[in-house]
């Protein structure tokens, strides 16, 4: 019979996959130790499942706590990750709620990185979802909103959506040209 694998070699292994933030790894540890009956197999540890889940809990901490002092786990490598994987298509409110759901929080660099660059990630967002500016109020409102459940500022939507209505020609309508 396979032996399972124990609490370390399954976090190695999801970390191996992609960078992890402690808060989902602690989830997915705990899971993984009390499915398999325990995170030690020969604990001992009884048919008590409140001893079983404390003692699982013990390991886990005990795993990431290692994992942290051999560099396996990093919060800064987290945030990194998480914010180039989603700065291209989300906002700063979007990227910063997305941390907080695992207990992180931005370097002050990095969080000035995203407002620095906040206008023109919603700029080029706008323009691959949508080929034309808004000919309309409710056009323009339309585009607003999906910028907003992006995570995209309101000041920043504002300017982009005006900056699209005043660039880009609306559809249906010739520009004027300046022969006359």
């Amino acid at each position: 019979m396979k032996r399972p694998r124990t609490l370390k070699a399954r976090a190695l292994q999801l970390l191996a996959q992609r960078e992890q933030s402690r808060v989902e790894l602690r989830r997915k540890l705990l899971a993984h130790g009390l499915a398999s009956g325990g995170a030690d197999p020969g604990a001992g540890l009884g048919d008590d499942p409140e001893v079983r889940a404390a003692s699982a809990a013990t390991q886990v901490e005990d795993v990431l706590a290692w994992l942290e002092a051999h560099g396996f786990l990093s919060a800064e490598r987290f945030a990194e990750s998480r914010v180039n994987a989603r700065a291209e298509r989300f906002g700063n409110l979007r990227i910063r709620q997305e941390l907080a759901r695992h207990e992180i929080a931005l370097t002050p660099e990095a969080a000035q990185t995203l407002v620095d660059s906040e206008f023109e990630r919603a700029r080029a967002v706008r323009a691959r979802k949508y080929s034309a500016a808004p000919g309309s109020p409710a056009e323009g409102a339309r585009q607003s909103r999906f910028l907003l459940a992006r995570g995209f500022s309101a000041d920043v939507v504002r300017k982009v959506v005006r900056e699209a209505a005043r660039r880009e020609p609306h559809p249906g309508v010739e520009r004027e040209t300046e022969d006359a």
